[in-house]
C-alpha cells in the first residue's frame, strides 16, 4: 500500500468513518481543530472526546452535543450534552451507553451555533461467540521524529476492531533535544520549545499530538486503549522519580507527575479516575466476547521501583556489581503486589469463562534479552570500523554497552529484565491462573517475537512488541543490530530494530497472527506499507511461535 500525508485528509473524508472538519465561521463559539477520538469500548458504548477550541481565551465553559449514529451519514440514534469545561483545558468526555454489542457506531459534537466536529468510528465489544478480532498495537510516537505514517495506514486498514495505545504518546523533550535534529529539517518541532514541566506545557504538548492529520486519522477510525509509559511525564519514570527529573531545577517530582496526569485524563479518550483509586491506577481489563480478555497494565507511576542501571550509558565496570546485586533484590516491583493480584484474577476468570486468549497490554518488554555481542558478530576489525563511522557523540556510548554486555549484563535494565523476580513472580501468576497469555509490548521501537520462559526453563507466553510510529531506535545507529539480538537471545525469535509501524495482531478461536506492518520512511512524504514479517500462536496447550 502507497500512502502520502494527503492520504490522511484523504480518509477524513472517505466512508471508513472519517470526515473533514467543519470549520465554524468567524463568530463561532469554539471549533473542533483537535478532532474527535473514542476510547475504553464497552459491549454497550464507548467513552467519546473532543476539544472545544474557544473563539476567545478568556471563554467560559462550553457546551456540546454528542451524537451517535448506525453509519457516516445516517441520523442520530442517540444525543446527550456535555460541557467542554475551562478548567479541563476544554476538552469533553462522555460515555456513550445503551448501545448494540459488536457493532460499529459513528459519532460526532456540535457547538451551540451548529458548528460540527469531524465524525468519527468505533466499534462495541463483542458479546457471544465471536470468530475473530483485529487490534492494532501502537507506542512511541515522537512527534520531532518523523511523520505518523503508520497512523495513516491504521486509518486505512478495512478492519480495526480497536487500537492498543502502549505508551508513549507524547514526549517531554524540548526543541532541543531528543530527535531534533530530524525535526527541524521537516519543521516538526515540539511544542512548548522548552521541556514540559508544568500542566500548562503537559495540555500544549497533548494538544499539538491531536492536531496532526494522521493522528486523527486513525482516532476517528477506532476506539484506543490507552496507557501511559514513561514519556507523559519524564524518560524512564519510577514510582518516586525520573531520570530525566530534577528536583533543583525542576520542582517536586509529585508535583510534575500529577500535572501529568491530569493533562492525560482531560486530553486522552480514557475514562477518569476512579474515585478513592490513586490517579496511576489506569490498569483495567475488557472482555472481547468469548474469545479473549484484554489486561492493560500499569508499569510506571503506581508501583515501580527506581531502575538498578541508566539506560544506554553511565555503566562503568566498577559499578556492574552494585548494579546486578540491585536487579537481583526480591523486593523490587514493576506492577506491585496489588496490581499483580489483580491481573492473576483477570487471567483466571478469562480462562474459567473458556476463552482461548488472554492478551496482556503491557509497556516494556518482558523476554530476557542478553546485550548483543558485536566484537563477537563483527570481529575486532569490524567492530573497530563500525565505531569510527558512529557520530563522534555515539562512539563512546557504544563502546561502553559493549563492555557491560560482555561482562553479562542485560540490553536494558528499564525493562523487565531489571526487574527478574518480579518478572518470575508474575510468570507464577499466570500458572496459577491456568493462562499462557499473548504478552503485548511497547517501549523498545523495536519490533518483537519472542517465547517466554520461567527460570525453570518452561514456556509461560507468547510476546509480541510493536515498534515505534517514529521514534528513533538503535538501528538508526546500527543498521541490522536486530538479527545481532536475534542470535544471542534464545528467547528472541524475530527482532527488527530499523524499521517504524505498528503491529496488527488478528485472533481467532484456534490461532493468533502477529503481522509486522512497516512503513518504508518517516522522513519523506511519501511512503509504502508492508508487512515485513508474520508470526502464528496456536490455541491451546503452551508452544512455540511459528513464521508464517
Amino acid at each position: 500500500m502507497t500512502l502520502n500525508r494527503r492520504d490522511a485528509l484523504r480518509l477524513m473524508g472517505s466512508s471508513a468513518a472519517l470526515t473533514l472538519p467543519s470549520i465554524a465561521h468567524a463568530a463561532a463559539s469554539a471549533t473542533f481543530v483537535h478532532g474527535v477520538a473514542s476510547g475504553d469500548p464497552a459491549a454497550d458504548g464507548a467513552i467519546l472526546w473532543t476539544r472545544a477550541t474557544p473563539a476567545a481565551a478568556d471563554s467560559g465553559d462550553i457546551a456540546l452535543d454528542w451524537h451517535v449514529a448506525a453509519s457516516s451519514d445516517g441520523p442520530a440514534l442517540t444525543s446527550g450534552r456535555t460541557t467542554a469545561r475551562a478548567a479541563r483545558d476544554f476538552t469533553a468526555k462522555v460515555q456513550a451507553t445503551g448501545l448494540k454489542p459488536g457493532t460499529d457506531y459513528w459519532y460526532w459534537f456540535t457547538a451551540p451555533d451548529g458548528a460540527a466536529s469531524p465524525k468519527g468510528r468505533f466499534r462495541t465489544l463483542p458479546r457471544g461467540a465471536t470468530p475473530q478480532i483485529a487490534l492494532a498495537v501502537v507506542s512511541c510516537q515522537l512527534y520531532p521524529g518523523g511523520y505518523w505514517h503508520a497512523y495513516t495506514a491504521i486509518a486505512a486498514e478495512p478492519r480495526v476492531d480497536a487500537v492498543l495505545h502502549l505508551g508513549d504518546y507524547i514526549y517531554e523533550y524540548g526543541a532541543e533535544g531528543y530527535g531534533a535534529d530530524i525535526g527541524r529539517k521537516l519543521d516538526r518541532l515540539p511544542e512548548p520549545a522548552h521541556e514540559i514541566v508544568t500542566l500548562a506545557d503537559y495540555r500544549t504538548r497533548h494538544a499539538q499530538v491531536k492536531r496532526d492529520p494522521a493522528m486523527q486519522a486513525a482516532h476517528a477510525r477506532a476506539a484506543f486503549i490507552c496507557v501511559w509509559d514513561d514519556h507523559e511525564s519524564a524518560n524512564d519514570a519510577w514510582v518516586g522519580g525520573a531520570e530525566n527529573h530534577t528536583p533543583s531545577t525542576e520542582g517536586d517530582w509529585a508535583a510534575r507527575k500529577a500535572a501529568a496526569m491530569q493533562a492525560y485524563f482531560e486530553w486522552m479518550p480514557i475514562r477518569d479516575p476512579k474515585p478513592g483509586q490513586p490517579w496511576a491506577a489506569i490498569n483495567r481489563s475488557f472482555d472481547f466476547g468469548d474469545l479473549t480478555t484484554l489486561v492493560m497494565v500499569e508499569t510506571r507511576l503506581l508501583a515501580r521501583s527506581e531502575q538498578a542501571a541508566p539506560k544506554g550509558a553511565g555503566i562503568e565496570p566498577e559499578d556492574y556489581a552494585a548494579m546486578m546485586a540491585v536487579r537481583a533484590r526480591p523486593d523490587r516491583e514493576l506492577l506491585g503486589r496489588g496490581q499483580q493480584d489483580w491481573v492473576e484474577r483477570e487471567l483466571a476468570r478469562s480462562v474459567r469463562d473458556k476463552r482461548p486468549w488472554q492478551l496482556l497490554g503491557n509497556q516494556v518488554v518482558m523476554a530476557k534479552v542478553p546485550g548483543p555481542d558485536l566484537i563477537k558478530e563483527l570481529g575486532a576489525e569490524g567492530y573497530a570500523a563500525m565505531l569510527n563511522r558512529l557520530p563522534a557523540a555515539y562512539a563512546p556510548r557504544i563502546a561502553a554497552a559493549q563492555r557491560s554486555y560482555r561482562a553479562g549484563l542485560p540490553f536494558n535494565f528499564d525493562s523487565w529484565d531489571g526487574y527478574p523476580p518480579a518478572r518470575e513472580r508474575l510468570y507464577a501468576a499466570f500458572r496459577r491462573a491456568k493462562s499462557r497469555p499473548i504478552v503485548l509490548s511497547g517501549d523498545s521501537h523495536a519490533g518483537w517475537a519472542n517465547d517466554l520462559h520461567d527460570d525453570s526453563g518452561r514456556l509461560v507466553a507468547n510476546e509480541f512488541g510493536a515498534t515505534a510510529i517514529s521514534s528513533p531506535s538503535y538501528g538508526s545507529l546500527l543498521p541490522g543490530l536486530g538479527k545481532v539480538i536475534e542470535k544471542g537471545a534464545p528467547e528472541v525469535r524475530y527482532c527488527d530494530q530499523d524499521r517504524k509501524g505498528y503491529l496488527l495482531l488478528t485472533l481467532t478461536p484456534t490461532h493468533a497472527d502477529a503481522q509486522f506492518r512497516t512503513v518504508s520512511s518517516v522522513t519523506t512524504p511519501e511512503f509504502v506499507t508492508e508487512t515485513t514479517a508474520r508470526w502464528r500462536v496456536a490455541a491451546g496447550k503452551p508452544a512455540p511461535m511459528v513464521a508464517v
